[in-house]
């Protein structure tokens, strides 16, 4: 049975006076899970505590039986981590730099070794390629890479920041389908900007912004949250200050060189509203948007 990520009053403030996690207590099941914020919400931070590689000020994280602030080792062997900023040697083939990871990895037994870097190549649609030079791979199959040594030694937790961030969205699709199944059997926590990707595979989800914890549960269910109270209205972009005034307009897009605006409101504004469905987008921007107004 996959173990149960359990994180508890989880704080961290920066040398530059910077707080970026605020009392974070979060529980983690297996599957995929979301972790949504913009940029500058504190993600990274948390999701660099999780993976052993800073200290938070205060708080703890559980993996299963593992205290993960005092039991580091113990955590990386059970551990895959793509951060966002993933180098890769450019002159060596993905062959050889998976082969040097399993190692590090501990996988010592050549046999063994060979066996598993095969099976992972296979796993992320990379074994035709393993002799090419990292260089030559384009930024999808990178990420594919970035997962593949992720998946070295059977992690039970894998986390992955901004994953499909400037992917074509061929490969972003190709990308997500492989994290979805790989997340039917482990924890895969995803941290994203990227609302759709959260609203395609997963089943739990959190917000944070300002490194606190805005929002979580089952994304459905958070969408049906707002059902009946998402209004849609195509105005000229002079006129949006006079109803930024009036509503809650948690979004704004361009519409054939007009602006389509979202307002949450329990009754539509006025009869030139329209009821839309809710998305996840919408919970998104509403639940910031309600942040702020409760910091103002």
């Amino acid at each position: 049975m996959t173990p149960e990520l359990v994180i508890e009053t989880l704080s961290k403030t920066y040398p530059n006076g910077v707080q970026a996690l605020k009392n974070v207590s979060l529980k983690v099941p297996s599957g995929m899970f979301g972790l949504l914020g913009p940029n500058g919400a504190g993600k990274s931070t948390l999701m660099r505590t999780i993976a052993t590689l800073q200290e938070p000020d205060s708080g703890s994280i559980r993996l299963g039986a593992i205290d993960v602030l005092k039991e580091k080792d113990a955590v990386r062997r059970t551990l895959g981590y793509l951060p966002q900023e993933f180098g890769v040697y450019p002159k060596v083939s993905a062959l050889e730099m998976l082969n040097h990871f399993a190692v590090l990895k501990g996988i010592v037994n050549a046999r063994e070794r060979k066996e598993t870097v095969e099976a992972i190549l296979q796993r992320t649609n990379l074994y035709d390629v393993r002799r090419r030079k990292l260089g030559t791979f384009s930024g999808g199959m990178k990420q594919r890479f970035g997962i593949a040594q992720a998946l070295l030694g059977n992690p039970t937790l894998i986390i992955v920041d901004e994953p499909t961030a400037g992917l074509d969205p061929a490969e972003r699709l190709r990308f997500n389908n492989m994290l979805s199944e790989i997340g039917e059997n482990v924890v895969v926590i995803l941290s994203t900007h990227i609302v759709e990707d959260v609203s395609d595979l997963c089943s739990r989800m959190a917000i944070i912004a300002g490194g606190q914890l805005l929002l979580t549960g089952d994304p459905q269910q958070t969408i049906d949250s707002l059902r009946g109270r998402v209004w849609k209205k195509i105005v000229e972009r002079e006129h949006l200050p006079a109803y930024e005034k009036d509503w809650v307009i948690i979004s704004t897009r361009l519409v054939a060189g007009r602006t389509a605006i979202h307002v949450v409101a329990p009754d539509r504004p006025d009869t030139s509203f329209q009821e839309v469905p809710p998305n996840l987008e919408d919970v998104y921007f509403s639940t910031l948007r309600s942040s702020d107004q409760k910091a103002a």
